[in-house]
This record gives C-alpha cells, sequence and structure tokens, in this order.
C-alpha cells in the first residue's frame, strides 16, 4: 500500500472515531468500553496470525518493549481520551493530539537519533497553530467552565501516553519485530492492562445493548483499532515519526467535517482560516526532500 493510501486511510479512519466514541459514553465506564474494544481488536489479530501463519514468538525482553507498546498505545492513551471526552470536547482534544507530531519527533531524535526535518518541524508546527485557532474560542471559555480542567489534564496525560506507546513502536519495529504480531501482542497486553485497571477501580463490566453503542464498539475495534493502526505502524516505520503523526493534526479536521454533516456544527471563519493552515502543513511534512 502506498504512503498516501496509508496516510489517508489511517486520517479519515481515525477522524471518524471521534464521533464514534461518543456513542461509547453514559452508561459503560470508560475503562470497560476501552477494554472490550481491545479485547475484540485482539481476538481479531489473533485470528489473523494464525490464518497467516505469523509467528508470535519472541524473546522476553522484547515482550518488555511489547507490553509497554501495549500499555501506553492500545490501553492507557485511550482511557484518557475516553474520560477526557466526558468533560469536554473531543475538539479540545483533538487541538491537544495535535501537538503530538511534534512531541513524536523530538522524542524519536533524542532517544534514536532518527533525523529532525526543517519541513517535519515547521508542517507540525503549522498544523497545531490551525487547529488550535479552530478551536480557540472553546479556549477562551475553559474559565468558566470548571470540569474543563480535568478533562484538559487527562487529555494532557493521555498524549504523553501515545507519545510513549509510539516511541516503543519505533524501538520494536528498529527490532526487526513485524507489524502485524507486534500490534497483536500489544493489543493482547493492552487489554490485560484495561482490565486490570478496571478491576482495581472497581468498576462494572455491564454491557450496553442498544444499537449506537454495539456498533460504535466493532466499528472502533476493527476500524479504529486494527485497520487504522496496521496502516499508522507501518506509515511510522516507513516514513518515520513527523509524517505518521500528523495523522493527529488532521484528524480533527475530518472530525469538524464529519460533524458538518451529522451535528450541523456552524464554520466560522477563524474555523475556516485554521483548517487551510492545518492542511497546509501536508506540503512540509510529507515532501520529499531534494536530492543532490
Amino acid at each position: 500500500m502506498s504512503t498516501p493510501i496509508l496516510f489517508i486511510t489511517t486520517t479519515l479512519i481515525w477522524g471518524s472515531t471521534w464521533l464514534a466514541i461518543k456513542g461509547q459514553l453514559g452508561v459503560v465506564s470508560p475503562i470497560t468500553s476501552v477494554t472490550y474494544r481491545s479485547a475484540m481488536a485482539a481476538v481479531i489479530l489473533l485470528a489473523l496470525c494464525w490464518k497467516r501463519g505469523v509467528s508470535l514468538r519472541f524473546p522476553w525482553r522484547m515482550h518488555l518493549a511489547l507490553a509497554g507498546q501495549g500499555a501506553f498505545l492500545f490501553s492507557l492513551n485511550y482511557v484518557c481520551v475516553y474520560v477526557a471526552e466526558q468533560y469536554v470536547s473531543s475538539g479540545l482534544v483533538g487541538v491537544l493530539f495535535s501537538s503530538l507530531s511534534i512531541l513524536n519527533i523530538f522524542g524519536a531524535y533524542l532517544l534514536f537519533r532518527m533525523p529532525m526535518s526543517a519541513g517535519a518541524v515547521l508542517g507540525s508546527v503549522l498544523g497545531v497553530a490551525g487547529i488550535t485557532l479552530m478551536f480557540f474560542p472553546e479556549f477562551v471559555s475553559m474559565d468558566q467552565h470548571p470540569q474543563l480542567t480535568k478533562g484538559m489534564g487527562m487529555g494532557v496525560l493521555g498524549i504523553l501516553f501515545a507519545c510513549v506507546g509510539n516511541l516503543l513502536a519505533i524501538h520494536t519495529q528498529r527490532e526487526k519485530v513485524p507489524i502485524l504480531s507486534g500490534a497483536t501482542w500489544g493489543m493482547v497486553y493492552g487489554t490485560a492492562i484495561s482490565a486490570l485497571v478496571g478491576v482495581a477501580m472497581g468498576v462494572s463490566w455491564a454491557v450496553d445493548l442498544s444499537p449506537l453503542y454495539l456498533l460504535s464498539l466493532l466499528y472502533l475495534s476493527l476500524f479504529g483499532s486494527i485497520v487504522a493502526f496496521l496502516c499508522y505502524l507501518t506509515l511510522l516505520g516507513r516514513e518515520g515519526p513527523g509524517p505518521a503523526s500528523y495523522v493527529n493534526v488532521l484528524t480533527p479536521v475530518v472530525a469538524l467535517l464529519l460533524s458538518t454533516l451529522f451535528e450541523n456544527y456552524q464554520w466560522t471563519g477563524m474555523a475556516a482560516a485554521g483548517a487551510a493552515l492545518a492542511f497546509s502543513g501536508n506540503f512540509f511534512i510529507l515532501r520529499k526532500p531534494k536530492r543532490n
């Protein structure tokens, strides 16, 4: 699959998951929903590995890295996102996660000495600035809603977890762990960790049998946790943390476009300018450096 297709597929799927996550909130605990989501994804991935004859055997040291990847990328990250969206809009959470592109670039440079191109940094800064502009009115009104502080705090924690998970994913790929088997183990460990957190917090494991909850759970598991992550991890290994992480800049824009269609979101001049600025970062992120 070509890089543009990987990029577009991941962006469109994750951009639509913001709406799907809203269908998970209300009756079922966020930790419970994350556990069910990753458990369903883990079962599907295990079946896929079995059908394709993909080996799942790795040294125990590699399992530590895969467990960390599962904890931060497939479990704790999403627990924070689900909790954050109980207090703030998905747009504000999207603003926070747009900064993941910058964190990943600098983290990969510091830990792995991966090249940090000026184009990647500039594109990420433009993207984050654009997303911030789109949701600036919500930032201004934060002091009027004390609960936003808790939501933003969980969002910040979630992005830090996601950054650690991305760096661990880079490490496992540099150690030649195949993407499918690595993602499978990560999802298994993520499910176990989410379940342990849920047990420790005494959450209810009741299932919401409404069509909205079940359909959103199926979509998030199959597309949000399997298809999109396999595309994203492939993009991460092929193009590096800059282009891969820019997906997190464009997903809020896609989410707003879908919100326009399904939630009657009203665009403003500031929001349109922010979207244009965010999209302009693509030019710097995805362009190839000139060869002498």
